[in-house]
């Protein structure tokens, strides 16, 4: 029997990153107000200055980082079967154009491979790894968990 559930531990999310490498739908709001929802790799990981745990993906997607700018709030959906969590809140956005004190550029790139690999990711070569993330000025989105909720 499934029952529905607030105030989930981020512990659970991470089990459900786990069963299926990350892979979530993502929902930000464009400037009409209406969703822009995406699949992405998104995984659980402390923030890189306060510790405090948070989901998080990388992206490259000017459209979802230009909306993301205006209304910096994302939901983030990961499912098993019919169990599902999600976490909600707002968002910073750390990358080649948005930059966060305290966040060198050796800073960057450790936090967009850490959410790669919370979010199950593995890669055979790192530096080609760093090259390409570089190269498409990918952005490492941080989501502030304020609401996490689900049926587990």
């Amino acid at each position: 029997m499934m029952t529905f559930m607030t105030n989930i531990d981020l512990d659970i999310v991470r089990r459900f990153v786990a069963t299926n490498q990350g892979l979530a739908a993502v929902s930000v709001v464009r400037a009409d107000g209406t969703p822009h929802l995406s699949l992405v790799n998104a995984g659980i990981l402390d923030h890189p200055l306060t510790g405090r745990p948070l989901a998080a993906l990388v992206t490259a997607s000017r459209l979802k980082l230009k909306n993301l700018r205006a209304r910096p709030a994302a939901s983030i959906l990961w499912s098993d079967g019919a169990s599902w969590v999600g976490v909600e809140g707002p968002t910073e956005i750390v990358g080649p154009d948005d930059t966060i004190n305290g966040i060198t550029s050796e800073g960057l790139r450790r936090l967009l491979r850490d959410i790669f690999t919370a979010a199950g990711g593995t890669h055979p070569d790192w530096d080609e790894y760093d090259r390409t993330v570089r190269e498409e000025r990918r952005a490492a989105v941080l989501v502030v968990p304020e609401r996490i909720h689900g049926l587990v």
